[in-house]
């Protein structure tokens, strides 16, 4: 990928970080991640601050409302709707102050959300089916969230000056594939998404997403075996994986990766957990899950400096605040690792 707006050896964060201050989470971030800082989600702050509860508040002409199985479609917006676009709009206010006092915008900024295939597996219309059963309703979904999203980037750019790259979160996506998600009742699935269809919905969403940013499109999906043929045929020019799931490959994904990754397409390596490991983690150890996958796709490990960023395996929100600060440092010294590896490895 010629066009990245991120520098060799850059590294960035999943999303989610502890915590309840955005402000304090923003600065931390354009601190410890320069090169591809991201907007910060605090789930702490409880429901409506989950990736499930910020997409929704982006989508346009459609209202969410909590019930007790979770998000439900309903007819207007009322508090639980509300509370999350307030949500949305304390970050934007916190990422812009951050950035001001930084003095300087930086080369990007990573907006995360949901994709479609987790958005519509998350929700549920009013007689308690998910969306996705729906086709009309995953239609008019993903239509409103490709909306919602070329919004919600116009704001993030000219509030922080920053061109915007963002990142379509899929962990559902593997499940909805394999017609493994539970009904409401708990005693039955809902039938599997074909392929085709899983790929022409994805494909609005990622286009929406390169026509609002002029930027690559990354998709994360952290499921130890993820979609990637399917991802890449969709537009995605950029795949976040979790590089500690993806030992013993089956040939068939390890084939998917290495054209993927012949083919141009940028691979964001999810490399240190995201929770507070039992024991300190050296630099050779977190380079570890990334040396190997090139090793076994049988790549020069100069591959990583052109086609690869770091990252912590998953989300933070999970680790404590030392262990989020350590990860995200220990994930940029991983990034200049790949541009520049110690000749002992």
């Amino acid at each position: 990928m010629t066009n990245a707006p991120w520098p060799p050896g850059a590294a960035t964060g999943i999303g989610s970080l502890p915590g309840d201050d955005p402000f304090e989470a923003a600065t931390v971030v354009l601190g410890e991640l320069p090169d591809l800082p991201f907007l910060p989600e605090l789930p702490a702050r409880g429901l409506g601050a989950d990736v499930i509860g910020r997409t929704t508040s982006l989508l346009v002409d459609l209202a969410i409302e909590l019930v007790p199985s979770g998000y439900r479609v309903t007819a207007r917006p009322g508090v639980d709707h509300r509370r999350g676009v307030d949500l949305i709009r304390r970050d934007l206010d916190a990422i812009e102050e951050a950035v001001e006092r930084a003095g300087t915008p930086p080369l990007a900024l990573k907006l995360q959300m949901a994709g479609p295939w987790t958005l519509a597996a998350g929700v549920e219309l009013p007689r308690g089916h998910r969306v996705l059963s729906d086709k009309g309703a995953l239609r008019e979904f993903t239509e409103s969230l490709a909306e919602g999203l070329s919004r919600h980037v116009a704001e993030v750019r000219r509030r922080t000056g920053a061109p915007v790259v963002v990142q379509l979160d899929e962990p559902s996506l593997p499940t909805v594939l394999a017609g493994a998600l539970s009904t409401p009742s708990g005693y039955g699935t809902v039938p599997a998404v074909h392929e085709p269809e899983a790929r022409d919905v994805m494909a609005v969403v990622v286009d929406a997403a390169r026509a609002a940013t002029g930027q690559p499109v990354i998709v994360h999906c952290c499921a130890n075996r993820p979609p990637v043929a399917l991802l890449r045929s969709a537009g995605a020019e950029a795949l976040s994986l979790d590089a500690t799931l993806l030992g013993g490959l089956p040939a068939a994904l390890a084939d998917e990766i290495g054209e993927a990754w012949d083919a141009g397409t940028v691979l964001f390596l999810g490399v240190v957990p995201g929770t507070d490991p039992a024991r300190p983690l050296t630099l050779r150890q977190a380079t570890g899950p990334a040396l190997r996958l090139v090793d076994h796709l049988g790549f020069p490990r100069s591959i990583l400096a052109e086609r690869a960023v770091a990252t912590p395996a998953c989300g933070l929100a999970g680790a404590s605040t030392g262990w989020a600060r350590r990860a995200m440092a220990l994930v940029r010294d991983v990034g200049k690792a790949f541009v520049e590896p110690p000749e002992s490895w």
